[in-house]
This record gives structure tokens, C-alpha cells and sequence, in this order.
């Protein structure tokens, strides 16, 4: 199971959300692994990705890519994330042929996945899927604001936050491209796609949904 498996959306709006990391297997290669994730960092960097980043370290909004590489330790887990298909076909081929031998992870949707693994040359062989959200869901948040927190699968970008920042673009305090990376940083893992939250945040400001109409 992994933290980027929790991504709620539509299908048109997670058509431009994918996450590649990179972990060793603990207990098996694990010891003297920080080179291979440093490895891993540095070729993905080179597809520019809207978000990239160390979950023992931060992102790239945080850290300057020195720093990510500097700090890269046996025990990291690393991601990249990408808007465009073509653009994580090529990084996850180029992820191929380094042949890092490291456990390496594509979260998106599953028929497009699929597609672009074939296409890189690097097939999955296991699906993982979210169970969902089990409990008294009545206390989670919008299913607007979700889509926008799931998308840090540890749970550090409040709903709060969101809601906070949706009605500060509402009255012009603050723009959506900052509103977004706001929220890309507390994600330490590097997986929140500001990108994507721009969108969302931008349809909860002006497409008149309940979140961007309530207000204090």
C-alpha cells in the first residue's frame, strides 16, 4: 500500500495527476540504497516535474534540489509528480534503462497506467487500489475540498486550510497559482500536485460550489 493510492477525483481531473517514487524493499536492499534514490532524483528531475521530493527531507518547494540530493538517505522514499502522459512515459523509461534495482511506482488511474508502463517499456506487474474511507464520513470534509487533501497522502494538508484559502482568492487576497503552492509545501513527501489544485481551487472560487460560498 502506498500514500498516493488516495487521490479522489474525477476521472477527467486525475487525467493530469501522476506520482513515480522509488523506494528500496527494507530488510532486502535497503543498506547503501541512498545512492540508487539519489540516482532516481536526479533523472526524474530532468522531466521537470510540478513537485518533486525526499519524505525524510521535503520538497521542492521547501529544499533546493542540492539539498534533496544532500540528504538523500538509505531509508528515503522519493517522488516526482507529472501533469502530462508523454512527459511520464519518457521519465519512467529513462527510470528503466538506469536499472536502479529498486522497487519503482506509478499511482494514477489504472488503464493509463497500464498503457504508458507498456509503452516505457516497463509493464506493471501489481495493482495496488485504494479500500477507501471507512467510518463516520459524515465528519470528513467536502468531496471538493478532498480531492485537494488527498492529495497528500500523510494527511498534512488541512482541510481548514483549503477552505481558508478559497475564500481568500474569492475576495482577491491572494491568487490561485500562490494559493496552490501553499498548499504543495507542507506535503514533505513531494506528491501534492500544484498543478492540479490549481484547477480545483479555481473551480471551488468561481464555479459557485457550496465550499466557495460559505464564508465567515
Amino acid at each position: 500500500m502506498t500514500h498516493s493510492l488516495h487521490r479522489r477525483g474525477t476521472e477527467e481531473n486525475l487525467k493530469h495527476d501522476y506520482v513515480l517514487f522509488a523506494m528500496s524493499a527494507k530488510g532486502l536492499n535497503e543498506i547503501g540504497s541512498a545512492g540508487l534514490m539519489r540516482r532516481f532524483l536526479e533523472i526524474v528531475h530532468e522531466y521537470n516535474p510540478v513537485n518533486l521530493g525526499d519524505m525524510k527531507t521535503g520538497n521542492m518547494f521547501t529544499h533546493s534540489q542540492a539539498e534533496l540530493l544532500d540528504n538523500v538517505q538509505d531509508v528515503s522514499i522519493v517522488h516526482a509528480v507529472f501533469t502530462e502522459e508523454d512527459t511520464l512515459i519518457k521519465a519512467l523509461e529513462a527510470v528503466r534503462k538506469a536499472d536502479l534495482g529498486v522497487s519503482v511506482v506509478v499511482s494514477g488511474l489504472i488503464d493509463r497506467v497500464k498503457v504508458m508502463g507498456e509503452q516505457a517499456g516497463a509493464p506493471p506487474h501489481t495493482v495496488e487500489c485504494s479500500g477507501g474511507i471507512w467510518g463516520d464520513l459524515k465528519k470528513l470534509a467536502s468531496p471538493e475540498v478532498l480531492e485537494v487533501t488527498t492529495m497528500c497522502g500523510h494527511g498534512m494538508v488541512a482541510a481548514s486550510m483549503v477552505e481558508s484559502l478559497v475564500k481568500k482568492i474569492k475576495r482577491g487576497l491572494i491568487s490561485v497559482e500562490e494559493a496552490a503552492l501553499s498548499l504543495a509545501t507542507p506535503c514533505v513527501c513531494g506528491i501534492f500536485n500544484p498543478k492540479r489544485a490549481e484547477s480545483l481551487l479555481r473551480k471551488m472560487a468561481f464555479d459557485g460550489s457550496e465550499t466557495a460560498a460559505a464564508d465567515d
